[in-house]
């Protein structure tokens, strides 16, 4: 009786020890597969953390079809010059050592986002001559980016201020010794532009010393349509 009675209680014993077996290896295995799906969610996340997306010429978003992407500084007092970008490509900048004191133009065709020409003029110790007679070579259909660097108004006149209006411009009518400048436009353009910022030289607003503060402005310029 008493081998029965051990028998028995070794199979028991026994039982409960491979009960216990098995729930360890089911509660591991569940234990490794949700530290198993836990870091798989971590690396799935991490590899879809990616970095914000660059959009032309670091603009804050994307411009819809049938549109060219700008981005344009006005000069910094008389040390650092305008920069104007269009669809990635850098037209005007003082790396690229085509800018100046005066007025800073750049030619864009309307329909293909091409660079025509770039152009500055001195408007404090040049001649407005040469301003006004390449503004009237601009063709129709021309998309024309204006930046100023240092004074872009002291030589100007009626007749070259008429012509950069008949670009588009509202705020060349009252531009300024020293004031800051940029300007999108187009020859034939029918309205007023969207694209223009003006900011008066003022002793007592300047940011710096003689100067106002840079302007920067970005934009979708739509393409010129037939």
């Amino acid at each position: 009786m008493r081998v029965a009675g051990f028998v028995k209680l070794s199979v028991v014993v026994v039982g409960f020890v491979l009960a216990l077996y098995v729930v360890s290896q089911v509660f591991e295995f569940k234990m490794d597969a949700s530290l198993g799906n836990i870091f798989a969610r971590s690396a799935v996340s991490h590899s879809h953390s990616t970095k914000p997306p660059r959009y032309k010429c670091g603009l804050s978003k994307p411009c819809p079809e049938k549109h060219f992407a700008f981005k344009m500084t006005s000069g910094a007092a008389s040390v650092v010059g305008p920069k104007m970008c269009l669809e990635d490509n850098m037209l005007m900048s003082g790396v690229k050592n085509n800018v100046g004191r005066g007025l800073n133009l750049a030619l864009v065709n309307g329909k293909t986002g091409e660079l025509m020409d770039t152009k500055f003029y001195d408007m404090w110790g040049g001649d407005v001559k040469p301003l006004i007679e390449f503004l009237k070579t601009i063709q129709d259909g021309t998309v024309v980016l204006i930046a100023s660097f240092d004074d872009s108004a002291t030589k100007l006149n009626d007749e070259a201020r008429k012509l950069l209006g008949e670009l588009g411009s509202t705020s060349i009518a009252t531009l300024g010794f020293r004031d800051n400048w940029i300007f999108v436009g187009g020859k034939g353009i029918k309205t007023k532009s969207p694209f223009e910022q003006h900011i008066k030289n003022n002793k007592d607003t300047n940011k710096y010393e003689g100067w106002p503060e840079v302007l920067e402005m970005e934009g979708c310029i739509p393409e010129k349509s037939d």
